[in-house]
């Protein structure tokens, strides 16, 4: 293939990757297959995920990265024409053009991007005990807490109304006869004994883990606005994929929270896009970094979940990028599915080392022209070896290639240029200001105050008149389970209802529903809403 030029590097069909004896070429339509960014650390990873994150924001595919050390944020900036790039370039036929690429920060804490936020319902049972650390049996009591909420309409949404939820289910101790009658929540507590034993000490146990995760500052990621997983999905003016940059240099303090976060967005992904098939190019890249995080200690019912989740969502048109240090990090179910590759140097000091590149050699389709265990340890800053998915989706042989330089700034951008592209985000204003809406927490304190609906309200306790009426006759049929911690699905209908009506008399328009579970039901009456594994609503 002709040695590529600065209008041929990438087209719309493949990216430009690097050169070697051959030229790497990443082909779009294969794509969301998946991959793996492997190396040492300093042996050229961040600049090779940048490089791949360019040619998909060029060809229009939204790009999602975690920036674990800052350095990935240049992107956002216009490259230098330095001498080692301009250098690299001419080796392989480039002519090398500074760029820049829209670019939105994000950060759990708010303070370098925008918030990320999400339901405690949304994160479901099975993501929070992991983020928490639990074992078997406190597994089931949050479980069990996640089903009393559901039976009961009250809903979850940031961390005091799972505290309050959690108090509300330890049996009320030593209350009998005519004091046990007069507790207001005396069905709550029943209808979670009947579930099996929730003791005290198991819910202490639960509470005291929640408090440890609130001194790591997750409580500012549990809560409203919820984080929309469309704004992900967005081109700019000219047609190019935004470039959704996490900054997650101080949420790597907390290793298991960083993974859980970012496997319950992988979770979202899956739930709520729909079937796409093999697409020309995908609807979003997802680039997965310190991947071993996620697989470190997890337990075998959620490995199967990311087994199954990294499996299936190449169909939605997602496709997932794990970058991590060996290729064993990655469990071999999980590897198996990863067939785009590039590893870059690896170390071997050890008995272990030498057993990590041998079995990172293994993994890529043999080239007689290569010794790939050996070139692997001998691969100089900016080198890879690299095999690409090509055809019918077979791997090509191994290639060993220099990088192409990145077109956007190499490094990290300052406070000021951090604050200016802030101050122009598409999503400015959308979510920097956290919302507090009437939830469990609130619910329980009206219900042990004696102001609250009756326990077997089909409501979920939200709402009289009109809405409360026709809510407790749909939700009576319908149920309660809620997507996002709010509003019940009869109530959701209800509200639609008396909105149409309304509507009709004042000549308003019906307000978006956004991501609420409404906004689907309209067509869909009677379509079943069952809780996903990893937390959302899978809708059947």
């Amino acid at each position: 293939m002709a040695t590529p030029d600065n209008k041929t590097a990438d087209t719309n069909e493949k990216i430009f990757i690097g050169k070697g004896e051959q030229t790497a070429w990443l082909t779009l339509a294969l794509a969301n297959r998946h991959g793996l960014v492997t190396g040492a650390t300093g042996t050229g990873k961040t600049v090779s995920l940048q490089v791949m994150a360019e040619g998909f924001a060029r060809a229009g595919v939204p790009v999602f990265a975690a920036d674990i050390k800052g350095d990935l944020s240049g992107i956002s900036e216009v490259g230098e024409a330095k001498d080692f790039i301009l250098k690299r370039a001419g080796e392989m036929g480039l002519n090398f053009q500074p760029d820049q690429f829209s670019t939105v920060f994000w950060d759990v804490f708010g303070e370098q991007g925008h918030p990320v936020r999400a339901t405690v319902t949304e994160m479901g049972p099975l993501l929070l005990s992991r983020m928490l650390d639990l074992n078997d049996v406190q597994e089931g009591v949050l479980n069990v807490a996640f089903r009393v909420a559901d039976e009961n309409g009250l809903t979850l949404i940031d961390m005091k109304d799972l505290r309050a939820l959690l108090d509300a289910i330890v049996p009320a101790g030593g209350k009998k006869g005519a004091d046990a009658e007069e507790d207001p929540l005396a069905p709550i507590r029943k209808a979670a004994q009947g579930f099996g034993n929730v003791s005290k000490a198991t819910v202490g146990t639960i509470q005291r883990q929640l408090l440890v995760l609130e001194n790591q500052g997750a409580a500012k990621f549990f809560g409203e606005p919820a984080l929309t997983l469309k704004d992900f999905m967005k081109t700019d003016s000219d047609g190019r994929g935004m470039v959704n940059i996490l900054v997650a240099d101080k949420l790597m303090q907390s290793p298991r929270l960083y993974s859980t976060f970012l496997l319950w967005m992988l979770s979202e992904l899956f739930e709520e896009l729909p079937e796409a098939g093999d697409l020309p190019k995908p609807k979003l890249v997802f680039f997965f970094d310190e991947a071993h995080l996620l697989f470190t200690d997890a337990p075998k019912a959620l490995m199967d979940k990311i087994e199954q989740v990294v499996r299936l969502i190449r169909s939605k048109g997602v496709g997932v990028y794990f970058v991590t240090q060996n290729p064993i990090d990655v469990p071999d179910k999980v590897l198996a599915q990863l067939g785009n590759r590039v590893q870059h140097a690896l170390r071997a000091f050890t008995p272990r080392d030498q057993k990590a590149v041998a079995a990172a050699a293994q993994t890529f389709r043999p080239n007689p022209k290569l010794d790939t265990a050996r070139v692997i340890m001998e691969l100089a800053k900016g080198e890879a070896l690299v095999s690409f998915l090509e055809g019918g989706g077979t791997p090509t042989m191994v290639e060993r290639v220099m990088i192409r330089p990145p077109t956007g700034r190499i490094g990290p951008i300052t406070p000021e240029e951090r604050k200016a592209l802030m101050n122009k985000s598409p999503v400015k204003g959308k979510y920097d200001t956290a919302v507090d809406a009437e939830s469990a927490y609130e619910m329980l304190l009206k219900r042990v105050a004696g102001t609250a609906a009756p326990a077997d309200r089909s409501d979920g306790g939200g709402g009289g008149g009109i809405l409360g009426q026709i809510g407790g006759i749909v939700g009576t049929i319908f149920g309660t389970n809620n997507k996002r911690g709010r509003l019940s699905t009869g109530q959701v209908i209800a509200r639609d209802v008396t909105r149409s009506v309304t509507n009709k008399v004042i000549g308003g328009v019906v307000a978006d529903l956004g991501k609420s579970v409404g906004g689907s039901l309209g067509s869909s009456v009677g379509r079943a809403l069952v809780r996903g594994a990893l937390g959302g609503l899978l809708r059947r």
